[in-house]
């Protein structure tokens, strides 16, 4: 159950990032560790050309919220979460749930049945995250190694394991 807002100031919309939410995104991700921050021009890149595969939260105009990823050009039925951030003040309403469901009831996802991520082994909170929204999706959900720590990162990144959830029907 999501947390009413206290106040009118309180609530939180979601919408379409713009170009201009770019700085704020990256200012959020920043200010989120242990995220890894790309860089600006990244987050520009993402609130722009990929802006219909994210999605921003915003609390009195403030970037509270964002998820970012694209449909896979060669699987164009799966959706990849690159990114999900909630900035501390609005954590504890179920946001980022909020934002990736929401991401899912948008026209240009009709043809999505699958949505991909990586996540460390270490990260309880967004494998807790994402085995939610396949509970509540009654979606499968496969846990395999995409990217392993000595053969991709050179040893200086954890491995990441890909969560592939579906058939996805928010």
């Amino acid at each position: 159950m999501a947390l009413e807002p206290k106040e009118e100031s309180d609530t939180i919309k979601l919408g379409i990032p713009q170009s201009t939410d770019a700085s704020a995104v990256h200012l959020l991700i920043q200010n989120s560790p242990p995220l890894d921050t790309n860089s600006l021009y990244c987050n520009l890149l993402q609130t722009s050309h990929f802006a219909k595969t994210a999605i921003v939260a915003k609390m009195n105009n403030d970037v509270v919220g964002f998820v970012s990823g694209y449909i896979k050009p060669e699987q164009p039925d799966t959706y990849f979460l690159w990114q999900v951030v909630v900035g501390e003040a609005a954590r504890g309403r179920g946001l980022a749930k909020r934002m990736i469901t929401a991401l899912f009831q948008r026209d240009h996802f009709a043809n999505v049945r699958w949505l991909e991520t990586t996540i460390t082994p270490d990260n309880k909170a967004s494998q807790r995250l994402f085995e939610s929204l396949a509970e509540g999706w009654q979606a499968h959900i496969d846990v395999r190694v995409l990217f392993e720590k000595e053969a991709h990162f050179a040893g200086q990144h954890e491995s990441e394991e890909l969560y592939r959830i579906g058939p996805v029907n928010p």
